[in-house]
């Protein structure tokens, strides 16, 4: 089994970027140019769905640029040394439960709970931004009020 590496969010948008523009500018003219061959295109399905197939691309396209935009906007100079904010890793002790928990505050397209990946626009991810070692958070979640205490803070900065 060959390890597989770990894709960050950016990577992941631009995988599909590559995908998608690939679908956009070879498979649906391909796909458009067969249906309008097929004859009238007022009752023509597969001319109608390629069509939709081509505003949908579009417009994710377009989505997945603007993402790109915003993630290449971070200033990492700027994010904080002391304080929890994009990129930092946390050990948090859940006071309800006695457990470690341990999270990385992501972007909303990097999110991936079952990693450990917490986007800074959740609940969770809120109520940690600017949160500092040895802070209580309390976080409003669908299962009622949980509280953290962080454990260890670790900053984009102490990783580089």
């Amino acid at each position: 089994m060959s390890e597989q590496k770990e894709l960050t969010g950016k990577d992941k948008i631009l995988a599909e970027l590559k995908t998608l523009e690939y679908e956009l500018t070879v498979e649906l003219p391909r796909a458009l140019r067969t249906a309008a061959a097929l004859g009238d295109l007022s009752e023509n399905s597969e001319y109608k769905f390629a069509r939709e197939r081509q505003d949908y691309v579009r417009a994710r396209v377009r989505q997945l640029q603007q993402q790109l935009a915003k993630l290449s906007s971070i200033d990492v100079s700027k994010l904080p040394h002391d304080r929890a904010s994009y990129g930092s890793t946390l050990i948090l002790r859940d006071l309800n439960r006695g457990e470690e928990i341990t999270y990385r505050l992501v972007t909303p397209e990097e999110a991936d709970y079952e990693k450990g990946l917490i986007s800074t626009a959740s609940p969770i991810g809120k109520s940690l931004l600017n949160k500092e070692e040895g802070d209580e958070v309390k976080v409003q979640t669908p299962n009622g009020v949980r509280s953290f205490e962080i454990v260890k803070l670790t900053t984009i900065h102490d990783e580089e």
